[in-house]
């Protein structure tokens, strides 16, 4: 996911986008625990782009505020 591409979103959107990530984050967790996970690296990748997401959120946030 590239911030260029989530810059280009509208809030609603990215606030759904991270909705669906924090859901899947929390399964790979699930799976993690059980040990069904076959790539640990999801995990860090999901964790990633949730935190790329609000960064982008926080400056459109202080952008508009400004």
């Amino acid at each position: 996911m590239k911030a260029a591409d989530l810059r280009a979103k509208t809030s609603e959107e990215l606030k759904a986008m991270v909705t669906e990530l924090l859901r899947e984050q929390f399964n790979l967790r699930m799976q993690n625990g059980s040990g069904q996970l076959a790539k640990p690296s999801q995990i860090k990748t999901v964790r990633r782009d949730i935190a790329r997401i609000k960064t982008i959120m926080k400056e459109m946030e202080t952008a508009s505020s400004s």
